[in-house]
């Protein structure tokens, strides 16, 4: 068992939220780009190049960005992704099949498929995708989608001069889409990386990449917008284009006018799922935060307060007295968190946090998240109509990879029990993800994988272990630790689940026998 929020699921191809946004997977080639003032930045084990001035607003008409494009080109890269087949069980109706048998479920429907029933298996077959990556550092780190690398059993990289190398992961962070790959090389192009908190709507830009796999492509547009959400990641911050951004794009680059890259394209929004004018891109401080934690330690590393927010609609402003509609209202506090350490109260809306102003709880959550945790922080927050000044000291997220990572390590031959299995602790934020109640105690399951027998005895993520083989769990660390080392492949849970048809969820015991598994 591990304890983690682990990711989203296998990679996907084509799209998500009901075929509305798409994810474009594909080829950037951007090339490195050196201006006056550069300023080449070493953070941990990476050296890159950033650029953090403002972009000269002075519109002058521009008449070709061949220059730009020129020096972009060669920094941004072909990544060929192999997925190797698996052997998955056909079940029969009613049975829940996984990702990876989503396209026959288009097919045939869940009503059974034809390839078999009564639990036999079949073997899907190798699948091949094609992504794009952007170097960032002169030895072979290279930013990308998370989902353009997810599930992958083989990765190379083709470089725009002809060159091709295998490339290994080094880190994958699914609540944002970001994630870092490296190969093996030395004097690389690299792109020169902007500050993307100074862009504005209106800028020209420019997205490079490998569009349907036609070839290297080149579009312009402009940013429509800033700080956009709503996507289905845990943080999200987008910056929104119209330079035409297709399935193939996954992992470009998104640079400004004058070379510098400014977001990593992600994913459309499209009923048709081709471009249509509406493109999101990760911006380039949250990718090089998420980047540089991945390079120093191989996790992401995210601040903590510890509490439910929720973003002030009209009806709440209008009942709380606010002159307006920005800010978090605080539903939740968890008791001995570092919101409740720094005095933070249920029904206060914080306005401000860490001297910025905070819009709404989605931008709260996110400032949060890429806080250092131990960092003391002012939160400016209105209580009862008036306004003041809190202190709180952020600490890390609960559940987090870094906890996690360490309660990973060890003896990789240990007889380690609920294989598959990722738990977190009980906090404000996993009780609003999976709606679970107040009085409920244990140890939260976000992740199973399938073909595990923790799967195949109904194990879901939402479930909440309430007990394992008969002994109390209160934290996740207790779940990992009662699972450690069991002589017994026999695993008896209390498990508390909310299922269809029950309001208040239920409370049963679950067996798992791990004797067969694998």
């Amino acid at each position: 068992m591990k304890r983690l929020l682990y990711r989203l699921g296998t990679r996907v191809r084509v799209g998500y939220l009901g075929a509305a946004i798409v994810l474009a997977a594909s080829s950037l080639t951007v090339s490195r780009m050196v201006m006056a003032g550069d300023n080449p930045q070493k953070n941990g084990k990476v050296t890159v190049e950033v650029n953090e001035a403002p972009l000269p607003r002075n519109a002058n008409p521009i008449t070709s960005f061949a220059p730009v494009v020129k020096r972009v080109a060669p920094s941004v890269v072909k990544v060929y992704v192999t997925t190797r087949g698996k052997v998955v069980p056909m079940g029969t109706q009613g049975t829940q099949y996984g990702d990876e048998n989503d396209l026959l479920r288009r097919f045939f429907g869940d009503q059974g498929l034809p390839f078999g029933r009564g639990g036999r298996n079949m073997r899907t077959p190798t699948q091949h995708g094609l992504g794009s990556g952007v170097i960032v550092s002169a030895d072979g780190y290279i930013l990308t989608n998370n989902h353009v690398v997810d599930g992958a059993d083989e990765i190379r990289v083709a470089l725009n001069d002809g060159r091709e190398f295998n490339a290994k992961v080094i880190g994958r962070d699914p609540k944002t889409e970001v994630a870092v790959i490296k190969i093996e090389a030395k004097d690389l192009p690299i792109v020169t990386i902007a500050d993307s908190d100074k862009i504005e709507v209106g800028d020209l830009c420019l997205a490079i990449g490998n569009p349907f796999g036609v070839g290297q492509t080149v579009t312009m547009g402009i940013i429509s917008a800033s700080g956009r959400g709503g996507m289905g990641l845990d943080y999200e911050d987008f910056i929104q284009t119209d330079a035409s951004i297709n399935p193939g794009n996954s992992g470009g680059a998104l640079v400004d006018a004058e070379g510098r890259l400014i977001g990593i394209n992600t994913m459309i929004l499209s009923r048709s799922g081709g471009n249509q004018g509406i493109g999101f891109a990760v911006p380039s401080n949250l990718a090089r935060s998420i980047m540089t934690s991945l390079i120093d330690s191989g996790t992401v590393v995210r601040g903590y307060l510890g509490v439910g927010i929720q973003d002030v609609t009209p009806l709440i402003a209008k009942q709380f007295r606010l002159g307006d509609q920005k800010g978090a209202i605080v539903g939740e506090v968890e008791p001995g968190s570092p919101a409740d350490k720094g005095g933070l109260k249920s029904e206060d809306v914080v306005i401000g946090y860490n001297n910025k102003p905070v819009t709404d709880s989605r931008h709260l959550k996110l400032q949060v998240a890429e806080t250092a945790p131990n960092t003391k922080v002012p939160l400016k927050v209105l209580r009862d109509g008036k306004e003041l000044t809190l202190h709180v000291t952020v600490k890390p997220q609960p559940g987090s990879e870094e906890e996690v990572a360490k309660a990973a390590k060890g003896d990789a031959n240990a007889s380690d029990s609920l294989k598959g299995v990722t738990v977190s602790d009980i906090t404000a934020e996993t009780k609003q993800q999976y709606n679970i109640p107040a009085k409920i105690k244990g140890a939260v399951v976000t992740g199973v994988e399938q073909d595990t027998a923790a799967y195949e005895a109904g194990l879901r993520p939402g479930d909440v272990i309430e007990e394992i083989n008969r002994a109390t769990v209160k934290t996740a660390d207790d779940a990992v630790r009662l699972t450690d080392h069991l002589k017994d492949k026999v695993i008896l849970l209390k498990v508390w689940s909310r299922r269809e048809g029950s309001q208040a969820g239920i409370h049963h015991f679950v067996p798992v026998d791990e004797s067969n598994a694998g």
